[in-house]
C-alpha cells in the first residue's frame, strides 16, 4: 500500500517533508509502519506549485531512496503547496506513467489504497472516461482514471461532490463485477491555492491518514503517517471525511459517496 505526505503553508523546502524527518516519505519507502507493505518502491513522484498555476511534476520508477536528482531537488526547492507519493504497486506495472501524482491544468491528484478485483471492470472503468479526457490517460492505474472521471463530474466547480459521485461509480463497479474490500481509499488533491484530502471505506477499513500545523514552518503538512516518532500533536483524520486545508484552517465535512447501479 502507497505512502503519501502533502504540504501547504509558507514556502518550504520539499525536503523539510520529504527526506528530513526521521520518518519521512523517504523512509516510509524503506519502512512503513502502518501499512500492509513495509517496503514501497514501485516508483515516487512529486508535483510542487510555484509561480505559476500548474504545477511542476516530477516522477519515476525506481525507488524513492537511490534517486540522487530526488535528492538534490527537494533540497533547493521551495513550494507553498506540494504533493509526494511513493507507489506499491497493486497490480499494474512499474513505470513513470503509473506513478503518482497525476496533473491536469492545475489540478494535481494522488492516491493510496485498494478499489477490488479492478482488472475484473477495468475496461468498464475506462469507459467511464469521456472522450475529450481520455488523451490525458498516460497510465494504466486505477487511481489515474479515478482522476479523470472526478474531472468529468465537475471537480473544477465542485471538488468534494466530484470525487464523491466519482467514487461512488467506482465503489458501484467494485460491488458489481469486483470484490470486497471494494474501496479503501486516502487521496490528495490540489488546485494551486487549497489542498484537499478524503479518508473513506466501504468497510470502515481505510487507510490512516493525519495532519498537523506547524508553528515552526508556518504550514500544514497531511501524511498517511507521522513523520516524526514520538511526536502526538497529530490528528488522526476520522472515516468518511473530505478535508479542505486552506492556511490554517481545516474544514472536515462528511465524504459520503452516493450509491448507484451499474448492471453486472
Amino acid at each position: 500500500m502507497c505512502r503519501w505526505a502533502a504540504y501547504i503553508g509558507q514556502p518550504i523546502f520539499l525536503e523539510d517533508i520529504i527526506s528530513r524527518p526521521g520518518h519521512s516519505l523517504i523512509r516510509q519507502s524503506q519502512c512503513a509502519t502502518q501499512c500492509h507493505t513495509a517496503i514501497n518502491a514501485d516508483g515516487f513522484g512529486i508535483a510542487w506549485y510555484g509561480e505559476k498555476p500548474e504545477p511542476g511534476l516530477y516522477r519515476d520508477a525506481m525507488p524513492a531512496w537511490s534517486d540522487q536528482n530526488l535528492k538534490s531537488l527537494t533540497a533547493t526547492a521551495k513550494s507553498r503547496l506540494f504533493l509526494a507519493h511513493v507507489r506499491a504497486s497493486t497490480g499494474t506495472a512499474s513505470s513513470r506513467n503509473n506513478c503518482h501524482p497525476f496533473t491536469h491544468g492545475r489540478w494535481s491528484f494522488m492516491h493510496n489504497g485498494q478499489i477490488g478485483g479492478y482488472d475484473a471492470f477495468r475496461r468498464a472503468a475506462e469507459m467511464m472516461i469521456p472522450d475529450d479526457l481520455y488523451p490525458f490517460r498516460r497510465g494504466a492505474t486505477d487511481s489515474e482514471a479515478l482522476f479523470l472521471v472526478a474531472i468529468s463530474e465537475g471537480l473544477e466547480q465542485d471538488p468534494k461532490g466530484a470525487l464523491e459521485r466519482a467514487t461512488a461509480r467506482f465503489e458501484a463497479l467494485a460491488r458489481a463485477r469486483g470484490h470486497a474490500p471494494y474501496l479503501r481509499p486516502t487521496a490528495a488533491l490540489a488546485d494551486g491555492e487549497r489542498l484537499y484530502a478524503v479518508r473513506y471505506s466501504s468497510d470502515d477499513q481505510a487507510p490512516t491518514l493525519y495532519h498537523r500545523w506547524s508553528d515552526s514552518r508556518m504550514g500544514q503538512a497531511v501524511v498517511s503517517e507521522p513523520l516524526e516518532e514520538g511526536e502526538h500533536d497529530w490528528s488522526e483524520i476520522p472515516q468518511g471525511a473530505f478535508c479542505t486545508f486552506e492556511g490554517r484552517d481545516v474544514r472536515i465535512e462528511p465524504f459520503r459517496p452516493v450509491a448507484c447501479s451499474i448492471a453486472a
